[in-house]
């Protein structure tokens, strides 16, 4: 286990620079918490508490803050000393409320007291410019800027530590941003240090996750190993979070009685904000006929049948990933489907989405066509700081953030921007998504499916196109060759091996709609036709033998584009007609019967009796 005391890269230089700089600037991640050894043990501090401890330990006798509204407070140190320092006396709520030009006299007394080593942290230093007028604001940072260049470090009267140094007053400037003090003000100035607070690296997460697990329930029953991997998982999944987003997991853990076993239920629950976990809900008689449900939305696909049920179903024990790792953070499942247009792959999308959620509108869907140019990835996860729309965020990022158990359907995705093909290697391999807000999404409850026609077509060396797969292929030769295009795509087109690696073997090829196909999905689409007639009009429609074939014959003359050119043909050949023929004779319900067909591309009639 990892030391508690341990100190980040910042306040070591805090310390090592206090006796030669006089002002501080600290951004970034300031508004977190960090691991302190304190006498009654380990403890998350916010970053006025942690700096305090910080300057205790080297003499300081008198630590305050201030902030723009409040005004000063003391946070360490005697209080009459305080009130000498300051010249001040505080209210009865110890706070001295100022103006800036007033709070630049005290700061100023402070860093020039000689009774004792005094310190000043600036709080919410970047709503200064917000809440002030610009004058004063200006006046403030001139002052504290000669303030910076005219103090010294000195020793103080009561310093008993064995190598006493010269130390500054300091004051420390907590913003959020490097650039919210003044160029002038930082650039070249010797006497102030500016320190970037990064998100807490692996060490200080293990340190809170170590002062935190202690506290929630069954930590102390774990043998010693069981307790290790533990806490391993608990630091390994929180990558990327806060210290005080660890911290508020071990509070969430108490409060709902997750034992420690199960921390990483706890952690899935803080990410994702729900506590059931919807694939655990999915019902296993329906998942166990999966295969026969979709095999009757999507016909003559079984391969691709097959492959989409086993992901539906390793998902539901939770077996995605587990080879990698055992608390996987990729996603659900990731489907790549290829081949030609109109063969099933947006309609498999679909059916698994009814299939899971009972509705097959539950997806989200995007078409990649849309997302050709660079910068149309902001669409997808928002634009970045200081851009319009930053506040708005994401199409994709918001979309997940309100519902994590979602299927995600990425259409076209050879038609997108390479660039913004560079999303899916976070997605596919960490299982998240930082929005441009700076929000994290997760996806690791998400089913990911991306449809493509590479490999249908092929450029000739005169620009023309030409087919590479036909119908008369075999399937294996389809399957070979279309396969080979998507390699050659991300590999040397546009240089993204790396997305291809991520898919891995979850690519699966459609094979084009045969005729045998072709007069099932004919007879579902005419029962389609039948059903809303007879439904809406009380209009029963009957088919003579050889009219029936006769029309599927006409309709499934040319399967080129697949079942959506099978439902073009049968809105020609016989909606058309028979729409024309209801409106002309004034037939309002029962029942019509066909009894053959003529005419050409050009004008189909039916005969009616």
């Amino acid at each position: 286990m990892n030391d508690v005391s341990y100190k980040p890269k910042w306040a070591l230089e805090i310390e090592r620079f206090i006796p030669i700089k006089s002002q501080f600037l600290l951004y970034g991640n300031v508004n977190d918490v960090y691991p302190s050894e304190l006498a009654g043990g380990t403890a998350t501090l916010g970053m006025a508490d942690y700096l305090t401890e910080l300057l205790k330990n080297h003499g300081y006798a008198v630590i305050a803050k201030f902030e723009p509204i409040s005004g000063f407070s003391l946070l360490f140190g005697d209080t009459k000393l305080y009130e000498r320092v300051v010249g001040e006396k505080p209210d009865r709520d110890g706070y001295i409320p100022c103006k800036l030009d007033r709070a630049s006299d005290i700061i100023s007394r402070m860093a020039s007291s000689a009774e004792g080593h005094a310190a000043v942290i600036l709080r919410f230093a970047s709503r200064v410019e917000d809440l002030f007028d610009e004058t004063d604001v200006e006046t403030f940072f001139y002052r504290m800027f000669r303030l910076a260049m005219d103090t010294s470090p000195r020793l103080s009267p009561e310093d008993s530590r064995d190598d006493p140094r010269p130390l500054y007053n300091p004051v420390f400037w907590i913003m959020d941003k490097e650039n919210d003090l003044p160029p002038w003000y930082i650039l070249d100035n010797p006497r102030v240090r500016v320190l970037p607070v990064p998100r807490p690296d692996n060490t200080i997460r293990n340190c809170v996750v170590e002062a935190v697990s202690p506290k929630i329930s069954g930590y102390g029953e774990l043998s010693e190993e069981a307790r290790v991997e533990n806490l391993a998982i608990y630091r390994d999944q929180t990558t990327g979070l806060l210290a005080g987003e660890i911290a508020a997991i071990a509070q969430m853990a108490r409060h709902e009685n997750i034992p420690f076993s199960q921390i990483s239920d706890a952690i899935r629950r803080y990410k994702l904000g729900i506590q059931e976990n919807m694939w655990e809900k999915l019902d296993s008689a329906k998942i166990k006929g999966a295969e026969q449900f979709l095999n009757s939305r999507v016909m003559g696909q079984g391969a691709a049948v097959r492959h989409a049920s086993d992901i539906l179903k390793r998902s539901r024990f939770n077996l995605s990933g587990a080879q990698f790792s055992r608390h996987s953070q990729k996603p659900k499942g990731i489907l790549f489907l290829a081949g030609p247009t109109g063969v099933g792959k947006t309609e498999l999308a679909k059916a698994m989405t009814e299939l899971i959620f009972g509705s097959p509108t539950h997806y989200i869907r995007f078409d990649m066509s849309e997302f050709a140019h660079e910068h149309a990835n902001q669409r997808l996860v928002g634009a970045p700081p200081g851009y319009v729309g930053y506040d708005v965020g994401g199409e994709l990022t918001n979309a997940i953030k309100q519902n994590p158990f979602s299927v995600v359907l990425f259409d076209e995705i050879e038609k997108a921007h390479p660039r913004i093909l560079d999303i899916f290697l976070q997605i596919l391999d960490d299982g998240r998504l930082t929005s441009g807000r700076g929000e994290t999404v997760y996806f690791s409850e998400s089913l990911i499916i991306f449809t493509s026609n590479l490999g249908m077509f092929e450029q000739l060396p005169d620009g023309t196109k030409r087919a590479s797969v036909t119908p008369d292929m075999q399937r294996t030769e389809i399957s070979s060759r279309i396969e080979h295009s998507i390699d050659d795509f991300f590999k040397y087109k546009i240089n993204r091996p790396e997305i291809l690696n991520r898919i891995g073997r979850n690519i699966v090829v459609f094979d084009f709609i045969r005729h045998d196909t072709a007069g099932k999905i004919f007879d579902r689409m005419l029962g389609n036709v039948k059903f809303r007639l007879e439904d809406s009009y009380d209009i029963r429609l009957v088919f003579g033998e050889d009219a029936s074939s006769r029309i599927r014959e006409l309709v499934c003359a040319d399967l080129s584009m697949g079942g959506r050119g099978i439902g073009s043909n049968m809105e020609k050949i016989l909606m058309n007609p028979l729409s024309r023929a209801l409106c002309e004779r004034g037939i309002s319900t029962g029942e019509v019967r066909v009894t053959g067909i003529n005419g050409s591309d050009e004008n189909w009639e039916l005969e009616l009796e």
